[in-house]
């Protein structure tokens, strides 16, 4: 699927499933909880934190659906072509960090 896919499917479910978009504030309360279950999660898995017993099920990759999912929610509501917009994106990117991470010690 691509983005541009994605975009239009979410539109559609929220049309027919959903009702209609939750305001731009409430999705962005929303974005921010989803990605901190991500974020619990790797805490839990990959750092430090001792994981519980209770979060030893989560799928990491429902979870980073879920922020996709909000994420495409937030782009349909503000006219935001994702596909274009992560293509600008790398393209800054790839101009200004050219030499910017070949150059870094921490890296090697």
């Amino acid at each position: 699927m691509t983005i541009k896919e994605a975009q239009n499917i979410v539109g559609e479910w929220i049309q027919t499933v959903g009702v209609r978009y939750f305001s731009e504030l409430t999705n962005m309360a929303i974005l921010s909880e989803e990605v901190g279950e991500v974020a619990r999660i790797i805490a839990r898995r990959y750092g430090e934190q001792s994981e519980k017993e209770s979060d030893k099920n989560k799928d990491l990759g429902d979870e980073m659906a879920d922020v996709l999912f909000v994420l495409i929610c937030l782009a349909n509501q503000t006219g935001v072509d994702l596909t274009e917009a992560l293509k600008r994106n790398l393209e800054k990117k790839s101009i200004r960090d050219a030499e910017r991470h070949k150059n870094n010690p921490k890296l090697k």
